[in-house]
């Protein structure tokens, strides 16, 4: 492949960084939960105690497990000595699990997610794996399988292994912590909405039963949640999960939807619930006040001075070159301007003279078009280089009949001859 880099518009780049907005968070991240492109990042490298927002990669294992047929929502277990000393402990906040009781995965499931209950994470970790030691092999199989850059997974729940006790999961260490990067936790709570949206089901519910009693959801952010948290609702908030121990501090993996509009925000190590709330709201407001998805260069776009390329044995010259569909990106204001495209040509389509060879049909793949940003690019949470599209022939290119062919191939015979002859009389008198 050879590329064709032609400017669209040059003018001098403007930064986007967490300086942008004033955040007591030690490390976040704001992504767009459509294209994966990151907005804004503090700190999104360091990686950190997640506590409960592990809960995440659970969460997928689990819902991976249903997919799979492994298990289902119906599917039913019973509650170990572990899981049980985990949920009668006051410290760790359970829903008070009862023995010798079948509990459906959707019920547990709904405790993790809603109430981020940690007995009932670790049943649905023994039901799913085995063992919760099993299960987090499985875990980090995942992490590493998603790419996520930082982490290490050592239990299900996000609890030190020092306050599991003996019950610490096989395989780990005792005093073991669940690590992940701001960076990490946004790649896997855009895998978990993007693989599975059904999480975002639970993850919005402020409130339900569990057997006889009322369990809360933790996003203070939901609508409806109680009356004491209606200052900290936000439009548009559906999830996903929150976290908190003495280790991590209080930090938050959000999403909400707008318009259409779904974006992704971690923050991490803030100071205390209030915080963590109000950190979010302002990289929420950050991303739907200055980002909107723009098209930027319209369908059948064609780079001025570029619009065809050459033809050999057809019956034109040249076809038309276009872009089969438009750009459209996560544009920030007052970068409308700071776009430009770059052809990709597949080298495979030309002959040894860089030109196409007749037949041409409309709507062929000639190759692809990038659109390239001219400021400070945060990448993508997913990998992603850029867009790119692909770039088509404009119209039919027929080939020539035979006899044109013939008549074309004779004309370049005689010119060849002619100018060889030239250059031999010119070697005569040189």
């Amino acid at each position: 492949m050879f590329a064709l880099l032609i400017s669209f518009i040059t003018s001098i780049p403007e930064k986007v960084h967490a300086e942008s907005i004033d955040l007591k968070a030690e490390s976040a991240i704001l992504v767009d939960a459509d294209s994966g492109k990151i907005l804004l990042a503090k700190n999104a490298d360091q990686a950190l105690p997640p506590a409960s927002m592990t809960k995440m990669m659970t969460e997928y294992l689990v819902l991976e497990a249903i997919k799979k047929g492994d298990i289902s929502w119906d599917t039913t277990t019973q509650i170990s000595d572990y899981a049980y000393s985990i949920s009668g402990n006051d410290t760790f906040s359970g829903v008070g699990l009862t023995q010798d009781k079948d509990y459906t995965v959707k019920d547990l499931y709904k405790a993790m997610a809603i109430n981020s209950d940690n007995g009932t994470t670790i049943a649905l970790a023994e039901l799913v794996a085995g063992s919760e030691g099993e299960f987090v092999k499985m875990m980090n199989k995942k992490a590493k399988e998603m790419k996520l850059p930082d982490y290490k997974f050592v239990n299900s729940t996000g609890l030190d292994n020092e306050s599991l006790g003996k019950n610490y999961p096989k395989g780990t260490d005792p005093d073991g912590v669940d690590l992940l990067s701001a960076r990490s936790s946004a790649l896997l709570a855009y895998r978990l909405v993007t693989d599975y949206p059904e999480a975002l089901e639970y993850s919005s519910v402020p409130k339900a039963k569990f057997a006889d009693q009322t369990i809360i959801n933790w996003n203070w952010m939901l609508p409806h949640h109680t009356v004491n948290f209606d200052q900290y609702y936000y439009e548009g908030v559906d999830g996903l999960k929150t976290g908190h121990t003495d280790l991590a501090g209080y930090c938050f993996t959000a999403t909400a939807e707008r318009d259409g509009h779904r974006l992704i925000s971690v923050v991490m190590k803030t100071k205390s619930e209030d915080t963590r709330f109000k950190e979010t709201a302002k990289l929420l407001d950050y991303g739907y006040s200055q980002f909107a998805e723009k098209t930027v260069f319209p369908k059948g776009y064609q780079l001025k001075g570029h619009k065809t390329l050459p033809v050999v044995k057809g019956k034109e010259d040249n076809v038309g070159i276009a872009t089969k569909n438009e750009f459209k990106v996560m544009l920030k204001k007052g970068d409308e301007k700071k776009y430009k495209v770059v052809y990709h040509i597949d080298k495979s389509k030309l002959n040894a003279d860089g030109k196409l060879v007749a037949p041409v049909k409309k709507g062929e793949k000639i190759g692809t078009a990038e659109i390239v940003y001219d400021g400070k690019d945060l990448g993508y949470i997913n990998g992603q280089k850029g867009s790119q599209i692909d770039l088509v022939a404009t119209k039919d290119v027929e080939k020539s009949n035979w006899f044109m062919l013939s008549l074309g191939a004779l004309g370049d015979f005689f010119t060849n001859l002619f100018s060889s002859v030239v250059d031999m009389v010119k070697g005569w008198f040189s």
